[in-house]
């Protein structure tokens, strides 16, 4: 198991999660295949409006967790995170996996509208899934924690679907670039209309008084996305306007295996899907510790 587990980290180390190969082999490797119980729902009329629903057996009245993958807005399909629904639903949450367009089809802001659709798409639909729409929360790693905090914390994109981030319960950030300008990423520049960018593209720009919880989880070792320019600047901004924040940090994972911890045959480098539960079933820390259970295996 031990040769299985080192084989499997660096193939992700070298492929990256952006490689085909080392998501497909964490997906093969990770329990649960019979959780998802809706595949290729389609939420606009794109072809990459689509989502999948991942639900616990017994998921009557679940929290939810939507999730957006990364991928620098430029790739990446909501198949390859089979892993990450699998391993939510196991833990007693129902989870949705949209896919959303990418560049070059379209640049930013176009991947958030999307994402805003999605999340109407989750409130008016979810219970058919098991899922309650009271206990929803955003989650997403690297670029996909960018649009999960753009979610929560810029309210237009919301109120285009006559929604308000105050229907989230809270959102969870793994390693995500919340303050990147100037762009240095020649991939991240054409997304983001470089050297035009707006300023308030970015999320730290956002930070207000009365915005949802977060769990802000970032690898001390991150090569891509600094963790202090983002993970604790954001966490520290925020705090300044008196949101609720909790911030982890973790050695044994870099930017990619990050969010590979969450599936079961690397969970041995953090506890990252151990603190997601824990997150979202104290609703956003509002319910004391002592009232929780410890997290399940």
């Amino acid at each position: 198991m031990k040769k299985l587990h080192a084989a499997l980290l660096g193939a992700i180390l070298l492929g990256g999660l952006a490689a085909c190969s080392p998501l497909t082999t964490l997906n093969a490797l990770s329990p649960g295949s019979g959780l998802r119980s809706g595949s290729g729902l389609a939420y606009g009329e794109n072809v990459r409006h689509k989502l999948d629903v991942y639900s616990p057996e017994d998921s009557a009245g679940a929290p939810v967790v939507v999730f957006f993958l990364g991928g620098n807005w430029t790739k990446g399909e909501r198949d390859d995170y089979a892993f990450v629904g699998r391993a939510l639903a196991s833990r007693g949450m129902v989870a949705v996996i949209p896919d959303f367009r990418l560049h070059p089809e379209v640049s930013y802001p176009d991947f958030l509208d999307d994402s805003a659709r999605a999340i109407a798409w989750t409130v008016r639909e979810i219970a058919r899934y098991g899922g309650d729409p009271q206990r929803l929360f955003v989650m997403g790693h690297s670029s996909g924690a960018y649009n999960a905090a753009m979610m929560a914390l810029d309210a237009q994109w919301l109120a285009r679907q006559g929604m308000q981030p105050a229907a989230l319960r809270g959102w969870i950030g793994l390693a995500g670039p919340y303050d990147f300008l100037p762009i240095e990423n020649p991939v991240t520049k054409p997304v983001f209309h470089f050297p035009n960018t707006p300023p308030e593209s970015q999320p730290i720009n956002h930070a207000r008084a009365g915005t949802p919880p977060v769990l802000l989880i970032a690898a001390n070792n991150d090569k891509l996305v600094d963790p202090v320019r983002n993970t604790r600047a954001m966490a520290a901004r925020l705090r300044a306007k008196e949101v609720a924040v909790q911030e982890l940090y973790f050695d044994k994972v870099s930017h990619a295996t990050l969010v590979a911890s969450i599936a079961a045959p690397l969970r041995f480098l953090a506890p990252t899907l151990d603190s997601v539960e824990q997150f979202v079933k104290s609703d956003g820390g509002r319910i004391a510790p002592a009232t929780q259970g410890e997290p399940t295996r």
